[in-house]
């Protein structure tokens, strides 16, 4: 990968902040250019919010993001706002517990919030959720990189959390990897029924009309 840009995006609160912050200190980890940008809505916890990560092997000349490469939606307005500036057949990833209209192109849908609810009690990480898909799907950067980067950027009391939630959006990651490839998912046999998890990832994909 020589050049990508990412954008996070949903509401203030979400923490989309720490979410861009932890993909641009993997970035740098791995010897990367990098540009960071955020911008908020009129409150801080509650209005629209997004962050910006711009990497790439050369120089960075322009700091803001023109056509994406991955983008993350939290919520609805974000996903309707922004999945028009993705590239054809680059990644976007849903929030479901919020978003229901999906847009077209390689959109991956993921109950993120919901599953942290109920995997962990609290929905603050699903924004390293998120991450972990990405790591899964995208394979920007080292598993290990993103990893360092969390515990770099998390305070040490939601180290463990932060790191168990991105090793569930990992695990989500790859079983959507294995349902794309036609292959079993390394966590269930077929003999067995298919887990709740799995139940709840839905892979949606459209192609994008010329010229719209």
């Amino acid at each position: 990968m020589k050049y990508a840009e990412m954008r996070f995006s949903g509401s203030g609160g979400q923490g989309l902040g720490l979410a861009g912050l932890i993909a641009a200190e993997a970035a740098i980890a791995e010897g990367y250019e990098v540009c960071q940008t955020q911008s908020y809505g009129p409150e801080a916890r509650g209005g629209s919010s997004r962050t910006d990560v711009i990497v790439s092997r050369k120089p960075i000349l322009f700091p803001n993001c023109r056509h994406l490469d991955f983008l993350l939606a939290m919520n609805q307005e974000s996903c309707s706002r922004y999945a028009e500036k993705v590239k054809e057949d680059s990644i976007i990833l849903v929030d479901s517990t919020f978003v229901d209209q999906i847009p077209e192109g390689r959109v991956y849908e993921c109950p993120l919030t919901l599953k942290c609810v109920e995997e962990f009690g609290s929905r603050i990480v699903a924004n390293v959720m998120a991450l972990g898909v990405l790591a899964a799907l995208s394979r920007y950067f080292k598993v290990a990189s993103w990893r360092n980067a969390i515990i770099q950027r998390v305070p040490e009391r939601f180290r463990d959390l932060n790191l168990k939630a991105f090793e569930l959006g990992h695990k989500a990651g790859r079983e959507i990897l294995h349902i794309e490839e036609g292959r079993v998912p390394v966590a269930y046999d077929r003999k067995l029924p298919v887990p709740d998890e799995l139940k709840r990832i839905r892979i949606v994909k459209r192609s994008r009309k010329k010229g719209t």
